[in-house]
């Protein structure tokens, strides 16, 4: 796991562009919490985001979206899996939460 410990028993997780699927955590699972996702789109019309809670996808951001750090509020625990993350080529994402 590239995640570092932070206060208050939370972690992060860096997923760099063009990644299908990065499961957050060693090996994630069940019962894992996910509080943010910090997106950075670099370059415009690539910036897709979805975030899957196992093998269920929830498209988070459109590849139109202009370049800029975008932040979104999950706040959820995993029911079906571990988080995965998937990102379009002009798009990073750090995930901060609690992972397996």
């Amino acid at each position: 796991m590239s995640g570092v410990n932070q206060p208050f028993g939370t972690f992060y997780e860096t997923v760099a562009a063009s990644q299908t699927a990065q499961v957050l955590g060693v090996t994630g699972g069940a019962g894992d919490t996910l509080m943010r996702l910090v997106v950075t789109v670099g370059v415009s019309l690539t910036g897709t985001v979805a975030l899957l809670d196992g093998a269920t996808s929830y498209p988070l951001l459109p590849a139109s979206l202009p370049v800029g750090v975008y932040s979104i509020e999950i706040n959820a625990v995993s029911v079906n899996g571990p988080w995965k993350i998937t990102t379009g080529a002009g798009a990073t994402v750090m995930a901060v939460g609690n992972f397996s």
